[in-house]
């Protein structure tokens, strides 16, 4: 073991400035130099023993198949966690502002979760549902504790898409209905099943079935659809559109009004009087770039939904387990009860863990056949699963969301008002998009080349963010639920400079003049 400096995991050309103040607010003019590092104590880290980059690079080019690719111009070598912090084979460190795809909820190798884990491991690996043992029952009794009204029955599976597929299958099976609705710009899973459900074209195969019975309604995004404006979303910052309707709260939404009518349209036309299975619906989009919807609307197509015969599921798999901070469960402030939530990801803090949990009438349908998952509810992953729950509880991560994400949406408001390539932030808590754009007044999106010049030049800084949207120009910031005012401050400070670096990379022609042939 050796002792590094924690800021060692940056480039050399940050480490010069190690000693200045980090920027705790966004200055209001253009920066003259990086931001500076923020101060913290040493620690141990362990030298990276592994096989070389350029040898696990030759086996990933050999033995894993070419749809598995990485972020970044050259991918990132991580072998090792903590908290919110990753770290390379060079000893890097990272500040992880994404979370592992907003998985890991409440830190990187979380001594309390790894615990659990450990304890677990000694004592009891693997026995499946054929027999009983304690740790899936203590979590499922934990766990709908966690649930409103009567969602009170929980089927355990390993991944969202696997949650979804159930879901879906449930919703069927218990409205005797074959038609589904989800959102276009809707990311639900990949499996053959799952895929009618996501609607973006890049996560889509040419496969025969896959959209059987599934409808994509229009998308109520109130920045880049048809309708919205400054009032119309249940987030600390609006949008900058102009809009008619009342910031007052409570008050009708116009958008609201109109995205519903067209949803009316889809009931009219398009699906049998009567007659749909579900309507699934993510409390915030995660996949399609941290979209919200009109004040007001999901609670209307719930309802429409119902009137219909069908059930309402809601995809928490991105958005539950309090990372948005005024909630645990993002349905919650849509004030919507759901029939079928489904969950995933965040459960498990990076342990392969998915739910299902629905009330005991609809969870009745499966009894119909013979329905079983080997590795559901293992004793490995109840255990975890538990200690993630008091982690959140006891440490109060909920409440850190609230008050840091709304601290980091503040900060970034600002930033869209100085920069011209932020078009829109958005969000609730900790989950959070910046959406880029080449023109702020027609909100086109920014190209890939130059989305990419800004989010290389993060992660060079040593800041890692995901990114989504359709067109992949949304900054995806969905951090460890454990990140501080610190880390939310470096992080502004981070993407005000690499903004600004941009600005000055265009004005003088580098990259924005090779890049004139490519389509907005």
């Amino acid at each position: 073991m050796i002792v590094i400096n924690r800021c060692a995991g940056l480039s050399g050309r940050l480490r010069r400035y190690g000693n200045r103040r980090l920027l705790t607010t966004v200055p209001n003019t253009q920066p003259q130099e990086t931001p500076a590092l923020p101060k913290i104590q040493q620690e141990e880290v362990p030298v990276y023993k592994g096989k070389s980059y350029e040898d696990i690079s030759a086996l990933r080019k050999q033995y894993l198949t070419p749809n598995v690719t990485s972020y970044y111009k050259k991918p990132l070598l991580i072998h090792k966690g903590s908290m919110q912090w990753l770290y390379d084979h060079e000893g890097k460190r990272y500040l992880d502002m994404f979370g592992g795809i907003v998985t890991v909820s409440v830190g990187h190798c979380h001594p309390k979760v790894n615990a659990a884990l450990k304890e677990q491991v000694d004592t009891l690996w693997h026995t499946t549902n054929i027999y009983m043992h304690p740790k899936v029952h203590e979590y499922a009794e934990k766990l709908v504790a966690k649930m409103p009204g009567d969602l009170k029955n929980v089927y355990f599976v390993n991944s969202g898409s696997e949650a979804n597929d159930l879901a879906m299958m449930m919703a069927r099976l218990y409205t005797g209905h074959n038609d589904i609705i989800s959102f276009r710009n809707a990311y639900h899973g990949a499996s053959p099943y799952t895929m009618g459900l996501t609607a973006h074209s890049t996560w889509r195969y040419s496969l025969p079935g896959v959209a059987n019975g599934i409808h994509h309604v229009m998308n109520p995004d109130p920045y880049t659809g048809l309708w919205g404006g400054k009032n119309c979303r249940d987030s600390p910052v609006q949008t900058t559109r102009h809009c008619d309707c009342s910031a007052k709260s409570g008050q009708d939404c116009c958008a609201s009004t109109m995205y519903y009518e067209q949803l009316e349209q889809t009931f009219k036309y398009s699906l049998p009087r009567g007659k749909v299975a579900a309507m699934f619906a993510e409390s915030i989009q995660g996949v399609g770039g941290t979209v919200q919807y009109p004040k007001g609307y999901l609670k209307r197509a719930a309802d429409l939904v119902r009137a219909n015969g069908g059930l309402f599921v809601s995809d928490e798999v991105q958005s539950g387990f309090g990372r948005t901070g005024d909630h645990y469960w993002g349905f919650e402030g849509h004030g919507v009860m759901p029939d079928i939530v489904t969950m995933a990801k965040g459960i498990g803090n990076g342990f392969p863990i998915g739910a299902v949990i629905t009330s005991r009438k609809v969870s009745e349908v499966l009894s119909q056949a013979l329905h079983f998952n080997t590795f559901g509810g293992n004793p490995l992953a109840s255990a975890v699963g538990m200690a993630v729950l008091d982690v959140i509880d006891e440490e109060e991560l909920q409440k850190n969301s609230l008050e840091v994400g709304t601290y980091m949406l503040q900060g970034l408001e600002r930033l869209r008002d100085k920069h011209d390539v932020i078009g829109d932030v958005r969000g609730k808590g900790l989950m959070i998009g910046v959406e880029l754009v080449a023109d702020k007044d027609t909100r086109q999106h920014l190209s890939a080349p130059h989305f990419v010049d800004i989010w290389e030049m993060c992660k060079d800084m040593g800041v890692l963010f995901g990114r989504g949207g359709l067109n992949a120009n949304v900054l995806r910031i969905k951090p460890p639920m454990c990140i501080n005012r610190t880390d939310a401050d470096y992080a502004l400070a981070v993407i005000d400079y690499c903004c600004d670096q941009h600005l000055k990379k265009r004005k003088r022609g580098s990259t924005w003049r090779r890049h004139t042939t490519l389509p907005l």
